[in-house]
C-alpha cells in the first residue's frame, strides 16, 4: 500500500472524488509549478492547456511528476489557443475550476499582440467558463497593473488605483484583463479572483540563465537604492490555491469574489542586492560593479526603440533589455502589502526568500551541469 499523505491521499494519487481543473498557458514557468502542486494534492485531475500541438516534457522533478500523471490519467494535455473560444470550450468541458495563467510575452512590447492575448484572450476564457458552467476562475494578474513607470511604489495595497498611463503594453493589457475578470464575478454563477504576484523567481525562470551568462559583471542603473518585492514561485502557486479554496466556501466567495490580491514573499529587498545574491549563489564571488546613471541610459534606450521601429522590416530584433520600460522597472521602488491576502485568503509565504533562492540556484546548477555539452 502507498504511504498516507497529509491530505489523505496515498502517494499523491487522487482520491475517488478528485475533480477536474484546467490550467491555461499550462506549459509556462509558473504554470508548471501550479500543475505539479495540483497533482501533488491528490484532490485534482488537471487539464493542461497550451498552444503547442503536443506536450514535450523537459528535465526536472516537476516535469517527471507531470509525466507520471499523463500516463495514469490524472492529467491530460489539451491544445487550446485562448484566442479561440471554441477550443477553450472543448478544453473546459467538465471542469470545476480554471486557473488562467496564459499571457503574451512581457518582453515583447507589442500592443496589438498583448491586447489580442491578454484582453481578448481573457474575455474568451471568461466566456468559455460561463458556457461550460465552470464554478471558479482564478486569474494570474500582476503587480505591474498599478505601476505608471514614473512614480515608485512603496508598500502599496489594493486601494492603489490603476494609473492613467502604463510603462508598456504588458502592464496596460494585464490591467484591462484583470478588470474583465473582476467585473464578471457572480455572472452566471462564475466566481472570480485575481492574484497579483511581485517579481517571480524559481526553477525554470529566466533570471538564472541570464545571471549565469553575465554574472561576472553587475551593471547598476540609477542610484542603486530601489527596492523590489520578489516572490518565490511556490509561494505564487500557494496563493492561487488559497484563492481557489477561499472561493469554494460561501463566506469566502462573499468576501473575495471579484477581488485582486498582491502576493509577495513579504521580504522587500534592494533589487541590486538580490541580483548580487543570485550572482554569489551561482559562484561569482566578486562581480565587477559598474554604475550607470539613468539619465545617461534612458536617451540611449529611446534611440534603440526608435531604431527598432524603423529597422524591424529589415530583420532587426526587438530589444528586450535596454528599453525605456525596462529601465523604469529596474530603477524605481516597487513593493506591495500582502495584508489583504493574509486576512482574506489565508495566504502566508511557505518558502523564505533565501531558501527559495538557494533551491532555485541549486536546481539550475544541477541541470546545467548535467545537460550542458
Amino acid at each position: 500500500m502507498g504511504s498516507q499523505q497529509p491530505d489523505g491521499s496515498c502517494d499523491g494519487h487522487p482520491e475517488p472524488e478528485a475533480r477536474w481543473c484546467a490550467v491555461t498557458g499550462g506549459r509556462g514557468f509558473m504554470a508548471r509549478h501550479l500543475v505539479a502542486a495540483l497533482l501533488r494534492s491528490g484532490k485534482w485531475r488537471v487539464r493542461v492547456t497550451d498552444l503547442a500541438p503536443a506536450i514535450v516534457l523537459g528535465p526536472g522533478e516537476v516535469e517527471a511528476l507531470l509525466s507520471d500523471a499523463l500516463r495514469d490519467g490524472r492529467a491530460v494535455y489539451a491544445r487550446a489557443d485562448i484566442c479561440n473560444v471554441d477550443q477553450l470550450i472543448e478544453a473546459f468541458e467538465g471542469v470545476d475550476v480554471v486557473f488562467h495563467t496564459a499571457a503574451a510575452d512581457p518582453a515583447k512590447n507589442d500592443l496589438q499582440l498583448h491586447y489580442k492575448v491578454n484582453v481578448e484572450g481573457t474575455k474568451n476564457v471568461i466566456d468559455a467558463c460561463k458556457i461550460c458552467k465552470v464554478k471558479r476562475l482564478i486569474h494570474t494578474s500582476s503587480s505591474v497593473v498599478v505601476f505608471d513607470g514614473v512614480h515608485g511604489l512603496f508598500n502599496v495595497n489594493e486601494s492603489m488605483p490603476y494609473p492613467d498611463k502604463f510603462p508598456d503594453a504588458y502592464a496596460q493589457t494585464k490591467a484591462e484583463a484583470e478588470k474583465l475578470v473582476m467585473e464578471n464575478n457572480g455572472i452566471r454563477e462564475l466566481l472570480t479572483c485575481c492574484i497579483r504576484p511581485g517579481s517571480i523567481f524559481g526553477h525554470g525562470d529566466i533570471i538564472m540563465p541570464t545571471m549565469d551568462r553575465y554574472g561576472r559583471t553587475q551593471f547598476i542603473i540609477g542610484d542603486g537604492k530601489n527596492c523590489d518585492d520578489f516572490v518565490y514561485v511556490e509561494n505564487v502557486v500557494h496563493a492561487h490555491l488559497c484563492a481557489e479554496k477561499t472561493l469554494s466556501t460561501e463566506e469566502g466567495a462573499e468576501t473575495s469574489g471579484g477581488k485582486a490580491y498582491f502576493v509577495t514573499n513579504m521580504e522587500p529587498i534592494n533589487m541590486w542586492d538580490f541580483i548580487y545574491m543570485v550572482s554569489e549563489e551561482l559562484g561569482y564571488k566578486r562581480p565587477v560593479k559598474i554604475r550607470i546613471p539613468a539619465l545617461v541610459v534612458m536617451p540611449v534606450s529611446y534611440v534603440i526603440e526608435w531604431g527598432y521601429k524603423v529597422l524591424r522590416r529589415y530583420g532587426m530584433h526587438q530589444p528586450q533589455m535596454l528599453t525605456p520600460a525596462r529601465i523604469k522597472y529596474v530603477t524605481l521602488n516597487r513593493t506591495f502589502s500582502c495584508k489583504k491576502a493574509i486576512e482574506e485568503l489565508g495566504y502566508k509565504p511557505i518558502v523564505t526568500l533565501m531558501d527559495g533562492l538557494k533551491k532555485t540556484t541549486e536546481s539550475y546548477i544541477l541541470l546545467r551541469d548535467k545537460y550542458s555539452p
